[in-house]
């Protein structure tokens, strides 16, 4: 089996990697590739199509082959991680920006996500997270002041989830998520840098302690061109049988 479209594929991908074409730019007819490769129609096609499958171009009928833009960030939305740890993890330029820190008592809404009465009070932060200086991710956080006696600005700005481990003694087990895309609301336009989208990503947690007591609901939302869902699963053959 001819092997070349493969060379061919893995060049034209580094390409698309190192910005030397860039997102939303158009490549080089099939003509031009044959000619640069010296290959047939055929092994263009082949490497085409293989860049298509895993996402690197869209190749529309009359037009011929674009771009697509690869650098979104990945988000685990499956796990339980800060967004401190994420940065860290992947090498993110990131910076947390708190908007807002109040306790409020709760509204009907919040009273269903948090499962709580209307005589308990809620800590509500509001943070934007900026990544390579492009305000990207608008986090909405609610926390049960039941179980979250103290926030302050600097715990905010840095990480929540250390300090409720390392100081308080938290142990934070499980989320339930929730993704859906929504239109753009006043807050999203006001904090973020949406640059012309009027729609984002939003990922709902309903998060756990160890005893499975809720203690926290929040919104991510997300600018649409930077969220990839990212997950994990794994076949369970036991369940399978039969």
């Amino acid at each position: 089996m001819d092997k070349k479209y493969l060379n061919i594929y893995n060049e034209i991908l580094n390409k698309i990697e190192n910005n030397y074409f860039k997102p939303n730019s158009k490549l080089p007819s099939e003509n031009d590739l044959m000619r640069e490769y010296n290959v047939s129609r055929a092994t263009i096609r082949n490497a085409l199509n293989l860049l298509e499958q895993n996402g690197y171009i869209q190749k529309i009928k009359g037009k011929g082959s674009f771009v697509l833009d690869i650098h979104k960030f990945n988000f685990p939305v499956s796990g339980l991680i800060s967004f401190k740890e994420l940065s860290k993890k992947i090498g993110l330029n990131a910076n947390t920006i708190l908007k807002e820190l109040s306790v409020i008592k709760p509204d009907s809404y919040l009273m269903k996500q948090l499962q709580i009465s209307g005589d308990e009070h809620v800590w509500k932060v509001t943070r934007v997270r900026e990544i390579d200086n492009k305000k990207i991710i608008l986090d909405k956080d609610y926390f049960n002041k039941k179980f979250v006696p103290l926030l302050t600005k600097d715990i905010c700005e840095d990480s929540i989830y250390e300090y409720l481990e390392s100081k308080l003694g938290l142990k934070i087990s499980f989320a339930k998520k929730e993704i859906t895309v929504q239109i753009a609301t006043e807050d999203d336009k006001k904090y973020l840098d949406l640059e012309g989208y009027n729609m984002v990503v939003v990922v709902k947690s309903y998060i756990y302690l160890d005893d499975a007591s809720l203690f926290q609901y929040s919104e991510s939302r997300h600018r649409p061109d930077k969220f990839k869902f990212v997950d994990f699963a794994r076949r369970n053959k036991e369940v399978m049988k039969g």
